[in-house]
């Protein structure tokens, strides 16, 4: 079996196409043979020792994937056998086969393709659940999203509108924007070109926005804050800028506004019936058309280190898959 495997924490470039034993599926567990992972802006940080999950040596990128049931372990129904599954397994699915507890898949639904399903349980799943859970968002609110072409991004557009939300989509160039705009966005502003907080006063007429997506951080941050409106709710998501900002907790005072946590991984652990709920609604959304996970490239799996270096670079728009 191959597998792309990190051997010591470094660049995209230090990754290595290894042979492995088989997997055998633990108690609770199944093997997937796997069609596709999708890549992420942490398998970026976790190969370099930076991420908050530090998984021992050697181990393989890649939290999200979809693929087929090849073996079952003792005590799972007989039924998965042969199950075409998304999940999600932290790390690991950069490999043609992957041994994962059954209770992280999902089926993936008649007519939805291994590429559409494989890249919904991070992005989305994490869209989801900032927007539902977190912020609450209601219908007719308005919705800015940072770094709006990003795997994250296209998701915070898609989900926020089919939640009833006016999106105003935030990038730093018009081809981003375009990528936003085609996605269902209601406005576009390119933070590169002008001054987001001035920016985003002027798109909702001085009120302000209800709610802010960030999974950028670094400067445009307190920027967007600075644009919230009264009893607004600021989600922090991720710092794909590289920069964890301070933000002035007295315009958190001045604005009665909300700063939200938004750690998908510790809510997948610590409710996992929420979780599951929410990946079950995703995909079925996706089967019905109302949401499409964004292939910005697909590499085959010797070219996976290729693959991190582009999400890496910031060149990416929506999902970097791997395909087996």
């Amino acid at each position: 079996m191959r597998a792309v495997l990190c051997k010591e924490f470094g660049p995209p470039e230090s990754l290595v196409v290894a042979e492995l034993p088989e997997p055998t599926p633990g108690p609770g567990e199944v093997v997937v043979a796997i069609a596709v992972a999708a890549l992420n802006f942490f398998d970026t940080l976790i190969i370099e020792n930076r991420y908050q999950f530090k998984p021992d040596l050697p181990f393989s990128p890649g939290a999200e994937f979809a693929g087929r049931v090849v073996a079952l372990g003792k005590g799972v129904r007989p039924d998965w056998l042969g199950a075409r599954v998304a999940g999600f397994a932290g790390w690991g699915a950069c490999r043609e086969k992957l041994s994962v507890a059954v209770d992280r898949l999902a089926r993936i639904p008649d007519g939805l393709s291994d590429e559409a399903a494989a890249g919904l349980s991070v992005t989305y799943g994490t869209t989801l659940h900032a927007l539902a859970d977190r912020a609450r968002l209601r219908p007719e609110e308005t919705l800015a999203v940072l770094g709006a072409a990003g795997g994250v991004g296209i998701a915070a557009v898609e989900i926020g509108k089919l939640m009833g939300a006016r999106v105003i989509a935030c990038a730093s160039s018009p081809e981003k924007l375009e990528v936003a705009r085609r996605h269902g966005a209601d406005d576009l502003l390119d933070y590169a070109a002008g001054d987001l907080k001035e920016g985003l006063r002027r798109l909702t007429g001085g009120a302000g926005v209800d709610v802010i997506y960030d999974p950028v951080g670094g400067a445009l941050a307190e920027a967007a804050l600075r644009s919230i409106a009264w009893k607004g709710r600021f989600l922090v998501v991720g710092f794909a800028a590289g920069e964890i900002p301070k933000l002035p907790l007295n315009l958190v005072l001045l604005k009665g506004c909300d700063v939200q946590g938004v750690f998908w991984g510790a809510f997948t652990e610590k409710e996992p019936e929420a979780n599951a709920a929410n990946v079950a609604k995703l995909l079925a959304w996706a089967g019905e058309g109302r949401i499409a996970t964004a292939e910005s490239a697909v590499f085959p799996l010797e070219e996976t280190g290729r693959a991190i270096r582009l999400i890496a670079d910031r060149k990416a728009t929506g999902k970097v898959l791997v395909r087996m």
